[in-house]
């Protein structure tokens, strides 16, 4: 009781006499009116853009879950050397926004596979299954045959758009994976992954699927060693035995890979400078493959020998949007989930405000008029953020107001994970720790050797065309169609099979374009007359 009375006066003195750190405007209602003001006009000004996406930009946070997203916004501004709370980032300029259930089939709480089969394919699945239907058991290959899903790269790629995938985790990881490969487990990254049951039953490992399934203009990520037979040595890496190939079965699939491109202008690449050196322009397909495993983190990264992701999303975007029919582009924050599975929440924020970055420069290069750009997470964490932290307080840093130990405790901390450390039933007391470094782990209810998922809403958010039907709660499966349904991919061509080809933008300037424009109306007149007889 007297511990409750002690939090409420310590509350009361905050409000009553802590600094503000506000800027004085704040203080004035004319400035959050006129604010507003600004907000609602151009909500009542904005036209719904009913274009056929030329193009798709997906950009996924894996783990970037809503505490995330606001988390990571105020970090962003704090390294902009801001207060943070107000700071724009790029993915909130987006217009529609909506929210995703992300539950699979057999489980509350899905995986990165499971919601990958839902978003990228249209279907839901189960748990560690990836681009087969709910009819498939996970780990168990006979399940395969013959329920296999497609995804929208696939689409893509049958409407004669270029596909590319570009990563921070392998390429092999379940997000990427999912849309080229289909298998009963997520975790059959290479042959020496699989159990020889599977291998009897005719099932392939991922790796295998990579350079067969879909012909991808563009691959970029990790997970080299998958890829060659095992013992070969890592370029990068020749001493380490455990980042040497694993393959049992003698393939090199790089190899093989650039064989099947005989007649292309086609590049593999391992570091930066050979990355740096591939010109875009006269690039027909890119394998970049950074790491044996995945790539490091953000803020560990060595930039002489890694791109950036935003270098990374760039280069892919350059290469792609060459086919004047479009292209489908995957860009995942793969390792933002990795740092919450270990608990820290330092390293998954800097991934979030990397892959923010990566989304600036996907808008840079691309135009609102025919490019679709989504951004989503696949599911969440059990990050809470928490306490009363004054405004402009280090989103790492601890709540001023102390717990009934008397103890301070983060604004940041995890329902479970890594970070359990009660001892003789007490915390550590963090008076004297410092909670804002790479290697700190947050504070967790629940021990567990890795924090798992969490299963609340995500966030969708859409611009460009049709991004207005990215809007309300939805189940995630919806995304895939909705995604194919603008850029009339898939099976549904209702979009583009109208009297008029909505993609059309005439520039009065440019009578190459108005006479394209004219060409695409008349084509598509044709083809709605087709339909009609």
């Amino acid at each position: 009781m007297e511990s409750t009375r002690l939090s409420v006066l310590a509350l009361f003195l905050l409000v009553a006499f802590g600094s503000s750190s506000a800027k004085v405007e704040e203080e004035n209602p004319e400035f959050w009116r006129s604010q507003a003001k600004k907000t609602l006009q151009s909500a009542l000004d904005r036209k719904l853009n009913t274009n056929v996406a030329k193009n798709i930009l997906f950009f996924l946070g894996d783990g970037m879950g809503i505490t995330t997203y606001t988390a990571a916004r105020i970090l962003k501004g704090q390294l902009q050397n801001q207060s943070g709370e107000e700071t724009v980032m790029t993915m909130d300029t987006f217009p529609n926004v909506g929210l995703a259930k992300t539950y699979s089939v057999d489980f509350q709480i899905s995986d990165s596979a499971a919601t990958a089969t839902a978003y990228l394919c249209g279907v839901k699945t189960n748990l560690n299954v990836i681009g087969l239907s709910g009819a498939a058991r996970n780990g168990i290959c006979k399940t395969q045959k013959g329920n296999e899903v497609t995804s929208i790269l696939k689409w893509a790629k049958d409407a004669g758009k270029s596909v590319g995938i570009v990563t921070s985790t392998r390429v092999q990881h379940a997000t990427p994976a999912t849309t080229y490969a289909h298998s009963a487990s997520r975790k059959w990254y290479s042959d020496a992954d699989m159990p020889a049951s599977a291998k009897v039953d005719g099932c392939t490992d991922i790796s295998s699927q990579l350079i067969r399934n879909t012909d991808i203009d563009v691959i970029i990520g990790g997970g080299r060693k998958y890829m060659t037979p095992q013992g070969t040595k890592d370029p990068e890496y020749p001493r380490d035995y455990a980042s040497r190939g694993k393959r049992k079965d003698g393939r090199n699939l790089i190899n093989e890979w650039q064989k099947l491109k005989i007649g292309k202008v086609a590049h593999y690449v391992w570091n930066k400078t050979d990355f740096d050196a591939v010109d875009p322009e006269n690039t027909d397909y890119l394998m970049a493959l950074f790491e044996p495993g995945d790539l490091r983190f953000e803020v560990e990264r060595d930039p002489r020998m890694d791109p950036s992701i935003t270098e990374t999303t760039e280069k892919a975007i350059r290469i792609l949007q060459k086919n004047p029919k479009g292209f489908f582009l995957l860009v995942e924050g793969g390792r933002i989930d990795q740092a919450h599975h270990k608990g820290r929440a330092y390293m998954a924020l800097h991934e979030t405000v990397a892959l923010d970055n990566a989304i600036a420069k996907g808008l840079e290069l691309t135009k609102e008029a025919e490019t679709l750009t989504v951004v989503m997470a696949d599911h969440s964490h059990p990050l809470t953020f928490n306490g009363f932290p004054f405004r402009g307080q280090s989103i790492l840093g601890k709540s001023p107001l102390w717990a009934t130990d008397m103890m301070p405790y983060t604004t940041l901390m995890y329902g479970n994970g890594p970070g359990h450390k009660i001892i003789n039933g007490k915390r550590p007391d963090l008076r004297n720790v410092t909670t804002k470094g790479k290697d700190y782990l947050q504070l967790a209810a629940v021990p567990l050797q890795s924090t798992t998922h969490s299963g609340e809403d995500v966030a969708v958010l859409a611009r460009g065309p049709m991004a207005h039907l990215f809007q309300g709660v939805q189940e995630q499966s919806y995304i895939a169609h909705a995604m194919a349904y603008a850029a009339c991919v898939g099976a549904d061509l209702r979009h583009c099979q109208g009297p008029v080809l909505h993609s059309t933008t005439i520039d009065s300037n440019n009578p190459a374009s108005a006479s394209s424009a004219l060409l695409s109306s008349v084509l598509s007149a044709l083809l709605a007359l087709k339909v009609l007889i």
